[in-house]
């Protein structure tokens, strides 16, 4: 968010009776499962030490192997483990369309030709673990974004009528580094793709500003990165964001991302919960 928009977001909230300051609880939070073990035992133990409900997959823990390529046997497997240690899968991220699409790599190209073909194996997946969302990028960001929009727009639009066909919600989620970063290319897309079936996966921290440009009975996940949530150089006003996200309407889930790797990325992962829940707790 710009500091225009928290300003303005902090003012309004000033205003707010004090029921729309107890929504915000452990219960809406989840974590991606490869961020937070290294098996998915150790992904259940975190989720049971934070009191999480809900977990969102990405990789299958321990391996760079997406849920979607994994064979339906892992699938299952894990789909039978969270729902027999009482967490819920509320999302499944995939890679569909996140690689350049300029067609000069071979391997990019072979990705963009089953693109389909990835995202039903990726809603097989959801369907198989009880998770009612898949969420997808828009490419890797090109020289020009904006030129690309149509294009971005057209490929959007057709995952999310096949993910329409198949009653699954379809989540865009912005980030720097793809063709949708900015409130203001995530709006043009949702106005592109008027479909009930794709909403918006919002990270404040990579919106470049423009939450209010967002339609917001469409931003069905919010995302929080842990240096956005941190004291540091790229820490986030998020109690003015949970607040002005309470005052829209906002009900969904707030998942924390560490986009940390290497062998502190899980003490990096149970600092960041303990960071959030405590900006929880002051926001309630």
């Amino acid at each position: 968010m710009t500091r225009r928009e928290l300003l303005a977001a902090a003012a309004a909230c000033a205003a707010l009776p004090l029921w729309a300051k107890n929504h915000w609880d452990r219960t809406r939070l989840s974590a991606i499962t490869d961020e937070i073990g290294k098996t998915s035992d150790e992904a259940v133990d975190f989720a049971h030490d934070f009191g999480l409900q809900y977990v969102e997959v990405r990789n299958v823990p321990g391996t760079n192997k997406e849920y979607l390529a994994a064979r339906d046997v892992e699938i299952q497997a894990d789909a039978t483990h969270f729902t027999n240690e009482t967490v819920k899968v509320s999302c499944v991220h995939c890679g569909v369309l996140k690689y350049d699409w300029d067609g000069t790599d071979a391997a990019a190209k072979a990705r963009w030709e089953r693109r389909l073909d990835d995202l039903r194996k990726a809603i097989r997946c959801a369907q198989k673990m009880g998770a009612d969302k898949v969420r997808i990028v828009a490419g890797l960001r090109a020289a020009d974004p904006a030129a690309m929009m149509q294009r971005t727009t057209d490929a959007v639009g057709e995952m999310a009528l096949e993910a329409e066909k198949q009653k699954i919600a379809l989540l865009l989620g912005n980030d720097a580094a793809t063709n949708v970063a900015s409130g203001a290319e995530m709006a043009a897309v949702m106005k592109g793709v008027p479909s009930k079936s794709l909403g918006i996966d919002w990270n404040p921290h990579a919106g470049q500003g423009g939450y209010g440009q967002l339609p917001k009975k469409r931003i069905l996940n919010v995302r929080a990165m842990v240096r956005s949530i941190t004291p540091g150089a790229e820490f986030e006003d998020w109690k003015t964001i949970l607040t002005a996200l309470d005052k829209d309407g906002y009900n969904g889930k707030l998942a924390l991302e560490t986009g940390a790797t290497g062998p502190t990325r899980f003490t990096v992962a149970h600092d960041g919960m303990d960071q959030l829940q405590h900006i929880m707790r002051e926001v309630s």
